[in-house]
């Protein structure tokens, strides 16, 4: 450990324990979650466990009546899951790569970030596992595709590859069974880099367009809002005749995306601003209504305003209110639609990976979870599925939950954990 990060894991344990003198200790879950009020941080609470990873049979924790097992090991930051129609299984590694830090802030930000195996050297690739044999171990590994930028979102529509790179969507051309793809690809949509990194997709159910999660630069409009245009957004891109807009906006972080089968809404999880204090605000699943407006940076949870920001009051009059609270920075970034009877003991609802976030005094998230729908809506607390990556005293972690896809076989879940550098299989016992 650097002399700066020393630094700061001894200013960040001072900061810890004075946020955690009147910290809420019920987190802000649910339909109609209870929110406590803004209680700002000033230098903000910069708590991160140092990456452990598991140790030789070591193992997460199930929910009774399921089992794990490493599907693939030896990733380089796994971060998202795309199982092919052949049950080829596509694994995006990247990493955040940060930029020469500007204040003391930043320094700290960065010496905790890379303690935690957060940020780095990106591997900048797609690799593909096959489990040929069935046996739920992929026995198989290749590199997909390469030399990309910080690759996250993956797709696969007609003959057509399309990959979410931090600066814009890229198409290939691509055969079933093929095991690498070759070209540098053809740029469909131009994104803004860096920031909130990640540029998750997914498909219309018709397969007529492709939707791509695009995070906010800052916080909360730090740079000015100039600089965050086309960003906190969800676009749609046209597969026919490219035409790329924003769908919906004012989405600080949407990552995960899914589609409800009952009522045919788009569905995401979005981390919220950091800030305000242990559960405030909590990040969220939500509907994702067209030309909605979600509320950032200029309010949250409907219209609770954060006076930190230059406000617009006809902005916060837009603002549509999130379906579920998911607790404060529990960064819920992997989700999935899990039908019933895909795991024993769990109905049909969202499956959502939460990697954890450091702007808390007591840690959340480190955990997959599980929210159960009826008739197209949220309908319940929610359920653990695994859990087991932080250690007690929260100082080291073993891995952390990211992206989650139903397995090929339809009767198992996939988890990416970037810190153990494993890919995760659920099943029933």
């Amino acid at each position: 450990m650097d002399l700066m990060a020393r630094v700061t894991a001894v200013v960040g344990g001072v900061m810890v324990m004075l946020q955690r003198v009147g910290a809420p200790r019920t987190q802000a879950v649910g339909t109609k979650p209870v929110i406590p009020s803004a209680r700002k941080q000033g230098i903000m609470t910069l708590k991160m466990p140092t990456a452990k990873g598991w140790a030789s049979g070591q193992l997460p924790k199930t929910a009774p009546g399921l089992k794990v097992n490493a599907f693939a090991s030896g990733l380089d930051h796994p971060r998202w899951i795309e199982v092919l129609p052949n049950g080829d299984v596509l694994v995006a590694e990247a990493k955040e790569q940060p930029n020469p830090p500007k204040t003391l802030m930043d320094r700290a930000t960065q010496a905790t970030m890379r303690r935690a195996r957060a940020i780095g050297v990106s591997a900048n690739r797609i690799s593909l596992w096959r489990d040929a044999d069935g046996d739920g171990v992929a026995e198989r590994r290749e590199v997909f595709l390469e030399g990309q930028n910080q690759p996250f979102g993956m797709a696969l529509v007609n003959g057509t590859f399309y990959v979410g790179n931090t600066d814009g969507i890229v198409a290939f051309p691509y055969e079933e069974g093929e095991t690498r793809l070759n070209g540098p690809g053809r740029k469909l949509v131009e994104f803004k880099p860096g920031g909130h990194w990640t540029r998750s997709l997914i498909v219309s159910p018709d397969q007529s367009k492709l939707y791509a999660g695009v995070g906010s630069l800052s916080n909360i409009g730090d740079q000015g809002m100039q600089a965050e245009e086309g960003r906190a957004a969800i676009w749609e891109l046209d597969l026919a005749s490219g035409a790329a807009r924003i769908f919906a906006s004012g989405l600080r972080n949407p990552v995960g995306m899914a589609w409800e089968p009952v009522t045919g809404a788009l569905w995401t999880v979005v981390n919220e601003r950091d800030g305000l204090g242990d559960e405030t605000p909590p990040d969220y699943l939500t509907s994702v209504e067209e030309d909605g407006f979600y509320g950032w940076p200029y309010c949250y949870w409907g219209g609770t305003v954060d006076d930190r920001v230059a406000q617009d009051p006809q902005m916060v009059s837009r603002a549509i209110t999130p379906d579920y609270a998911l607790g404060g920075h529990t960064a819920s970034l992997g989700l999935c639609w899990m039908p019933a009877g895909t795991l024993p003991g769990f109905s049909e609802g969202m499956v959502i990976g939460q990697h954890g976030s450091w702007n808390r005094s007591v840690l959340s998230g480190y955990r997959l979870i599980f929210v159960p729908f009826e008739n197209g809506r949220p309908a319940g607390p929610p359920q653990d599925i695994l859990w087991g990556f932080l250690s007690e005293d929260e100082k080291f972690s073993y891995g952390r939950p990211v992206g989650v896809a139903i397995g090929p076989d339809k009767a198992s879940l996939l988890m990416a954990d970037d810190v153990g550098n494993v890919i995760w299989r659920i099943t029933g016992v």
